[in-house]
This record gives structure tokens, sequence and C-alpha cells, in this order.
């Protein structure tokens, strides 16, 4: 259900926002917003001081959302997801190594107002004047410009803090591998809440090694176990079966050797001695 007034356009409880890239744009883009409601307490999206909008352009940006909406009262954060979800967009931990992927194509976001009020006022903005995402002085990098800046940020790497983030890295990775190593030995020997006791054994032979040689010589070991564990005629029936498809092929061959020899008769050529 939509409701169009002279400066205002409501659908199904979504006000909608006209945006456009930029001033040479003259087709708009259209914003759907509406106040944050959520079932759940949500610490990162406040419902009072939370704005909701979907149907956000795959080229706005956190900074540009920020810029337009400002004028609406002091804009706190901004967040940006593939779909609705609650709380904080994952937390990037490595600067070289990302885990997580920003939201790619449209979109939906979060913006967190410092005031109550200023969710009232996004609202409220007029429905005949466009918000400019993109501005000569706060242009949004797009195309080949946008990947030459990705691909510099991607190549231009300092060489002594990745070295110093992967000293990190391995530093925690060995005291958590020591810690579990160090709780085996606690608990051996140590029955559980189910009464299972954990058991390591410890001996010269540390194993053999990961080669790729050792890996087909235990795959052929094994094929070769396994053929010789196999019960070939086991069962009373596979007996009988085996017997009458040996009397059968020897059948079809007695006939073929009948019209071989008929053949032969036929063309004169038979010789048995």
């Amino acid at each position: 259900m939509a409701t169009i007034t002279e400066d205002r356009m409501v659908v199904e409880d979504f006000y909608v926002i006209p945006v456009q890239f930029d001033t040479r744009c003259n087709h708009p883009h259209y914003l759907y917003l509406k106040k944050h409601v959520t079932r759940e307490n949500d610490e990162a999206k406040p419902k009072d001081r939370t704005l909701f909008i979907v149907n956000v352009p795959p080229y706005a940006t956190e900074e540009s959302l920020r810029r337009v909406f400002s004028s609406c009262g002091k804009v706190l954060k901004v967040f940006l997801h593939e779909k609705p979800t609650k709380g904080e967009p994952p937390q990037e931990k490595s600067k070289f190594f990302p885990v997580h992927r920003p939201p790619q194509g449209f979109k939906v976001a979060y913006i967190v107002f410092k005031q109550s009020n200023s969710v009232d006022k996004a609202l409220n903005l007029p429905y005949s004047k466009p918000l400019i995402l993109s501005t000569s002085d706060a242009p949004i990098v797009t195309g080949i410009a946008k990947w030459k800046r990705e691909y510099v940020d991607r190549t231009s790497i300092d060489i002594s803090e990745m070295k110093r983030e992967i000293d990190e890295f391995m530093s925690d990775f060995d005291k958590l591998t020591a810690e579990k190593e160090k709780k085996a030995k606690e608990m051996e020997g140590q029955a559980d809440d189910e009464g299972w006791i954990t058991v390591t054994r410890v001996g010269k032979n540390k194993g053999a090694p990961r080669t790729e040689a050792e890996a087909k010589r235990v795959t052929s070991k094994d094929k070769k176990r396994r053929k010789e564990k196999e019960l070939i005629n086991f069962y009373s029936f596979q007996v009988r079966e085996s017997k009458k498809q040996e009397i059968m092929e020897l059948r079809r061959k007695f006939e073929e050797d009948k019209q071989k020899i008929a053949l032969m008769k036929a063309a004169r050529k038979f010789r048995p001695y």
C-alpha cells in the first residue's frame, strides 16, 4: 500500500527518499527508510536512535551515507550488511589477511544517531529533493580508479608490519598449542563426567613420514589386506549360482563350436585328422 503526497511517499511503512550518485545523474535511485524495530535487544543498534535503510545501491559507502544523513543530526555509526543482521559487522583482526568480505551489490544500512529525534528528521526528508551521494568535496571512487586504488592498497605492503603481525599470530598459536598439550597431560588417566578416560601413547616410534611414497605404500597395503579378507562364495547359494554360471558358459561355448564345425563341413574344409 503506497501513500503519496506532495512531498512524501510511504510504501508499506517505508519512507521513500530519492538519492543520486552525483549532480549529473538524471534518474534518481530510491532508498526505503523506517525506524529500526527488533524484538531482541541490540546494543549496537538502539531502537530509538537507529534508522533502517534497504535498497542501498552498490556504490554507496559508509562515508557517503554518514555525510548525507548528518543534516538530520550527529551520526555515531553506519553499518552496512548484505541482509538485516543483528549486531555489528564482523571486524577484521588482520590487516594483511582479511577473512570477511565486505557486502557486495545492493545492501541494507543502519544509521545510528546520537539523538532519537534525528531518526524522525530523516524520515521527514523531502521526497522532491534527492540526496547527492558523491560530491566534488567527497567523491565516491568507482570504475578503473577504484580498481587502481584497491590494487595499490594490496601491493603497497609494509613488510616489517606484516612480519610483526605474523610473529604475533605464531606466538599466540604456540601458546594455545602448549596449553592444549598441558591440559591433555593433566587429563590423562582421569575420568571425565561420563566416565571416559583419556589415554595417550608415547613411544619410540613417532609415526611414518607424510610423503607421497609412504601414502601410496599404505594405500596398496590396505587394498591387499582387504582383498585377502574378502570372503568369496561364503554362502551356499553363492556356490550354486557360481556353478550355474560355469555350466551356462560351457554350454554357450559348446554351441558356438558346433556351429563353427557345421560351417566348416559345408565349406568342405573339415579335416578331423
